[in-house]
């Protein structure tokens, strides 16, 4: 098999297991590889190491698919498709919830999520686009969706050197939305052209742990895209529940969901949150739950200081929001806002608004997005819930 070889010292982020080599630890490759091809990878003695595919493009040039001396064939990879459907099998609805989660699952780079009857599916590496076909073929074999479809609208691809499409892979996906139920709530999803793949599904365990704190409760969902902790809160009882999205588009289906659930209590406003949340807290308003659920701040580590700025306003804000002994569920996807610094953004913004903070819970995404012990870019979610005393 073709060969890449690694500069000395560099097989220890290897051995550690880590899934990914950087271009910058590569000595040298054989002439004839190509961007895509699945390689051996060896130390500068010719010691075995791993296999993985390589793109020269990327950063990550080397993305680990087994360390094992096996062969990569598609046969591997509908193994590796079973072994992480089959993990979800375990405590999963697997009409709602994360089939594939890249790395996690030994797929670099490919996502599937299963909404009703529906898969989606992303690509994200050159060297695993030339298995989707074998991955179509598992996914067909495990859950029997009525269609497969893919979200390959993502600019990463660009960066991998693929074209950015979107279309039917398998079977027939309908053109409008497609219906899921999370933890008994009633969801339509646009899986054509709703974020990333129509639905975050990373927070489901997350929004049933709001269900203890509010019952007969006054709620402000802000960032509530489609209204998934927002529809949660009236389905665990909540008097009275707003949700606030910049999109109008968002809070439309929201609107739609609610409907569709008979929570009469929602209602939902478009607004740019952050205006929102320092009009209201200026205000005096008073909420007996706030919760924070904003999109991803930053995408690289050089913006992580502004990034904070950002999560210490709406926190700041959202603190001064809620009633003395209330709660506060605050969130970050950041993957590069390490848990710690989330943390203390949390705390100078409960500083700042004078109030002190009982952490209730510590989450994190939910088991359908497996954490690597080696790979802590794999853990990107955080979510806070505290009570809020001032």
């Amino acid at each position: 098999m073709k060969s890449a070889v690694l500069l000395p010292g560099k097989e220890k982020r290897v051995y550690s297991g880590h899934p990914w080599i950087f271009k910058s630890d590569i000595s040298y490759v054989d002439a004839d590889v190509k961007p895509g091809d699945t390689v051996t990878v060896t130390s500068r003695s010719g010691r075995f190491l791993c296999r993985a595919v390589y793109n020269p493009r990327s950063q990550i040039a080397l993305r680990i698919l087994t360390w094992k001396d096996e062969s990569c064939d598609s046969a591997f990879i509908r193994e590796r498709v079973r072994k992480a459907i089959g993990y979800r099998r375990l405590f999963a609805d697997l009409r709602s919830c994360r089939l594939i989660f890249a790395e996690s699952d030994g797929l670099p780079a490919v996502i599937c999520d299963s909404f009703g009857d529906v898969a989606v599916l992303q690509c994200l590496s050159l060297g695993m686009e030339q298995y989707k076909e074998a991955i179509c073929d598992a996914i067909e074999d495990e859950i029997h969706p009525r269609g497969i479809y893919e979200r390959g609208d993502v600019p990463v691809r660009l960066l991998e050197g693929l074209d950015q499409e979107s279309r039917v892979l398998r079977g027939n996906v309908p053109g409008d939305r497609v219906e899921l139920k999370e933890n008994g709530i009633r969801f339509l999803v646009d899986v054509r052209r709703g974020q990333k793949t129509g639905y975050f599904l990373d927070q489901k365990e997350n929004r049933a742990a709001i269900a203890p704190f509010v019952k007969g409760q006054k709620v402000l969902d802000c960032f509530t895209h489609i209204g998934s902790f927002a529809l949660h809160a009236a389905h665990y009882g909540a008097a009275e529940v707003l949700g606030v999205d910049i999109s109008d588009f968002a809070c439309e289906c929201a609107a739609e969901n609610a409907r569709l659930n008979g929570f009469g209590q929602v209602r939902f406003e478009c607004a740019n949150a952050f205006d929102f949340l320092r009009q209201r807290s200026d205000a005096g308003e008073q909420y007996d739950v706030v919760i924070l659920d904003p999109p991803a701040f930053t995408k690289t580590r050089s913006a992580v200081a502004s990034a904070e700025r950002g999560y210490k306003e709406i926190n700041l804000r959202g603190i001064k929001l809620v009633r003395p002994g209330g709660i506060l569920v605050t969130c970050s996807c950041s993957q590069h806002m390490l848990p710690s610094q989330f943390r203390e953004v949390i705390h100078s913004a409960a500083s700042d608004a004078h109030a002190r903070l009982m952490q209730i819970e510590w989450r994190t995404q939910g088991r359908d997005h497996p954490i690597l012990a080696a790979a802590p870019e794999t853990e990107y979610l955080k979510c806070g819930i505290y009570r809020v005393d001032k």
